[in-house]
């Protein structure tokens, strides 16, 4: 669970220390008071994308720090050593994130610092996060499928992943297939010219780097004699009297000193006889290059015909002798596969219906477990939505196959495989009985909306093991009995993880286990939020002004004892066992 939060400089949070618990969390206050504040730091420990406009006025970063509390059993500790972070399970996870005014973003988890997609894979398996207009995904039929998967991962991830790499096999066949298929007669009527290409390249003979070291010789052949001039003189000069005759005189004169004055002398005479030893090599060294200096202008003639040759390819075919011979490559393969077209084409056809004939078996596999599933997550949202004032409703979530009047005949339909199946979902209600099953974009209302995902994500808690769950106002566009149950709701899925919601509803918030009061004042001129764990006189209060608005009177401080209580007895008869 998350046990500490800290936050600086967070748009109009100076600083933030906030300490949390097991159970359901609310935070309240008044509209613009910094509530969604808080749900945006911890989407950015989560790794959600930050900028520089989320920086308090006048600071030069923003700073966030969360600490976890996990089981040693959390699979966030696998990924973690995946990724090569450090961390023992039992000890503290803590996640560090900063924004600077310059707009850079920087992420540590444990202390090691990590890049922005690390980060969102180590805060997707911590932190769930559902935002006030996430509900809208229930809209968009294209992501019912998405939501489908998810639901009943265990059982169609195999399955799907056997399909999808079918597919990328299949995928890479059909492109080279049509590629091939659509050869025009203009690339047909290119072979004559790749040919002549061909033998033109290959009668070159040309061999990797043989430009640059054609280069180089031409160079010294065409210096030779003066390379010649030089290096005699310098080896006359090194060699002869001025040099290593000097020397040894010099060596000769200063043994003479060192029968007088040994000690004083050695290290200057050990010095030139070192001397001496490395310029009588050089001086051997030389002479053996100036031997190897060579005259040559028949193969000078030759050097430059090969490098003319080799500018004329080059003009035609690449920019040095690699890029020559990987034109050659290259069309040596277009040719190829021009001269035998028919054949490849022939091969290709029977490798692709091989792969569409499995593809397609795979694909019905995938769509009949979907088909399964759809069944079992429907009967589960019905279940949750019977907790929410939506006892009558049914649900149906429809998979059906995506036809295409293009695409491949299959148990008598024409059908497109895609990367993700065959198959499209999506979610049907019928709010009311008798009447009949229609798409959840048509008729649901935004109140029933929220309860859906609510639902949705009631599910899904069970089975993903994050342990913390964020509702950014869950509850719009309900009231009465429906918020009442969503309350009960948000209680009863605190028992598997840790839950925190915005809300504006005092049913939600006297179900909450903590309840924490956003606060907008102005100290110093400047304005700031701060945060306030409510105790019990706290609590009523605060429920006081939910109820009756900006003036608390002593009934609204009343009705919001009586809330508390009959939570508390709410609350205690949901952990019972009949419950």
């Amino acid at each position: 669970m998350l046990v500490h939060l800290s936050i600086r400089n967070l748009a109009v949070i100076e600083a933030v220390d906030v300490t949390f618990h097991s159970g359901f969390h609310v935070l309240t206050g008044e509209t613009g008071a910094g509530k969604s504040i808080i749900i945006d730091a911890l989407g950015l420990i989560a790794g959600s994308r930050g900028s520089a406009e989320l920086i308090r006025y006048g600071c030069d970063k923003a700073e966030m720090e969360a600490s976890f509390d996990l089981p040693e059993h959390h699979p966030v500790w696998a990924t973690l050593a995946r990724l090569g972070i450090g961390g023992e399970p039992g000890e503290e996870l803590i996640i560090r994130r900063e924004i600077s005014i310059q707009g850079k973003s920087s992420a540590r988890v444990n202390g090691q610092l990590v890049n922005l997609s690390m980060l969102r894979e180590v805060g997707d398996e911590l932190i769930n996060l559902h935002g006030q207009h996430d509900h809208q995904t229930l809209l968009r039929p294209e992501r019912h499928l998405e939501l489908l998967d998810a639901y009943g991962a265990d059982t169609i991830d195999p399955i799907k992943e056997r399909y999808q790499k079918t597919y990328a096999t299949f995928a890479k066949i059909d492109r080279e297939w049509n590629e091939l298929r659509n050869t025009s007669q203009q690339a047909l009527q290119m072979l004559d010219l790749y040919r002549f290409q061909l033998n033109e390249i290959a009668a070159a003979e040309l061999k990797p780097g043989e430009d640059e070291l054609l280069a180089e010789e031409k160079v010294k052949l065409s210096h030779s004699e003066k390379m010649m001039d030089s290096v005699s003189e310098a080896y006359e000069l090194l060699y002869g009297n001025q040099g290593l005759e000097a020397i040894a005189k010099v060596i000769s004169r200063l043994n003479e000193v060192a029968g007088y004055d040994n000690k004083g002398i050695s290290p200057l005479l050990e010095q030139l006889q070192s001397a001496y030893y490395q310029l009588e090599d050089a001086s051997f060294s030389l002479r053996n290059y100036r031997e190897r200096i060579e005259f040559n202008p028949d193969r000078l003639e030759e050097v430059e015909e090969r490098l003319d040759l080799i500018s004329t390819l080059r003009r035609k075919y690449g920019d040095d002798v690699e890029g020559i011979l990987a034109y050659y490559e290259k069309i040596r393969k277009e040719t190829d596969m021009l001269e035998n077209k028919d054949d490849l084409l022939e091969q290709l056809q029977a490798r692709r219906d091989q792969l569409l004939s499995k593809l397609l078996i795979e694909a019905s596999e995938l769509s009949s477990t979907r088909r399964q599933i759809a069944q079992e997550l429907a009967i589960q949202i019905e279940n949750e939505l019977k907790d929410l004032q939506m006892e009558r409703t049914n649900m149906q979530v429809k998979v059906t196959w995506n036809e295409d009047p293009h695409g491949v005949e299959w148990e008598g339909k024409k059908i497109r495989p895609g990367k993700q199946g065959i198959d499209s979902a999506e979610f049907l209600i019928s709010p009311n009985p008798g009447e009949p099953l229609r798409p959840l974009s048509k008729i649901a209302s935004g109140g029933e909306l929220s309860r859906i995902m609510l639902a949705l994500k009631s599910i899904f808690a069970r089975h993903d093991e994050v342990p913390v769950l964020i509702f950014d106002e869950v509850d719009t566009g309900v009231s009465g009995r429906a918020a009442q149950s969503i309350a009960n709701k948000l209680s009863r899925l605190s028992d598997t993880c840790q839950v925190f919601s915005i809300t504006h509803l005092p049913q939600v918030a006297c179900m909450a286990d903590w309840q924490y009061l956003i606060e907008k004042v102005v100290e110093d001129g400047r304005t700031m939020t701060h945060i306030e764990h409510l105790n019990d006189e706290g609590r009523i209060n605060e429920l006081a002004r939910m109820l009756g608005g900006v003036e608390i009177t002593e009934k609204t401080q009343h009705h919001a004892q009586e809330m508390l209580k009959l939570a508390q007895a709410q609350k205690d008869g949901l952990l019972s066992p009949a419950q």
